[in-house]
């Protein structure tokens, strides 16, 4: 109980501050949420912050972040208090990541969230110290670590290595090669809806030493943690591969980024 107490008092005293803040930056009678409304996030917030209330944090999903993937500018207004939020209670920490999974959902996205560098920081670093724990649900809060990062294409992108495909076109002659990164083999194909994979090229994982950012701290945080299919998973899909049309070699992770981001975000 004493525990409790403490954590409740913790959640009021940051919640007051944040409120205080909040009230100054952001008029919150102009601010949109996912369902077109304005003034109902705020309710919801203080709602929270006093105690855990289920139906309002169900609603808060569904406002800020609608079906897990619809984020609006008040879902960025409500990262700082989301943030402070935080330390006594996972919820805020589950939905605030969610959020920033989305930003290229919106249009305005990134914008809005360089207005809150400071909680993306916080946020990263917390997300980070529950990694360390290697809970259950590892492999969701790496992505979160990944979109917190500034990488949302491999926040998106980026499976648990069981069964993972990704759609490729080779740079040497154009055809549409899947990557096949999982129990059932590592190979690039050239893939016949009828008939399956029928050509094969090899995969060639990178060495770990040879690792250029982002897969190097990807890679060194799946290694902290003992997750090693995901380490080597990592090194697979910044590695290289051979298309099985041409036999020409190209780096997986840079044609799987061409083909999924716009040409200003494509450094992979």
């Amino acid at each position: 109980m004493a525990r409790e107490r403490v954590a409740l008092s913790s959640r009021r005293l940051a919640a007051g501050l944040w409120e205080q803040l909040n009230a100054l930056v952001t008029d919150w009678t102009q601010v949109v949420d996912a369902h077109g409304a304005v003034g109902r996030v705020p309710q919801l917030l203080d709602q929270v912050e006093q105690e855990e209330v289920p139906e309002a944090w169900d609603e808060l999903w569904d406002r800020l972040c609608l079906h897990g993937e619809t984020v609006s500018a008040a879902s960025f207004a409500a990262l700082p208090r989301l943030a402070a939020l935080v330390p006594a209670c996972v919820q805020a920490l589950e939905l605030a990541s969610a959020i920033v999974r989305n930003t290229l959902r919106h249009p305005d996205g990134e914008a809005l969230l360089a207005g809150c560098p400071n909680e993306v920081d916080r946020l990263r670093e917390l997300v980070d110290q529950r990694l360390r724990t290697r809970p259950a649900d590892y492999n969701r809060l790496f992505g979160d670590l990944l979109a917190l990062a500034g990488q949302y294409h491999w926040s998106a992108s980026l499976g648990d290595f069981a069964d993972d495909f990704y759609a490729v076109s080779c740079p040497g002659c154009e055809a549409e090669v899947t990557i096949a990164v999982g129990d059932y083999g590592c190979y690039a194909a050239v893939r016949d809806w009828d008939q399956g994979d029928m050509e094969r090229g090899l995969l060639r994982p990178a060495p770990a030493g040879e690792l250029r950012d982002p897969g190097r701290w990807m890679h060194a945080i799946a290694v902290r943690d003992g997750q090693q299919r995901l380490a080597e998973g990592i090194r697979y899909v910044f590695g290289r591969a051979e298309c099985p049309a041409c036999a020409s070699v190209f780096n997986i992770a840079e044609a799987h980024t061409t083909a999924n981001l716009p040409p200003a975000l494509g450094a992979y």
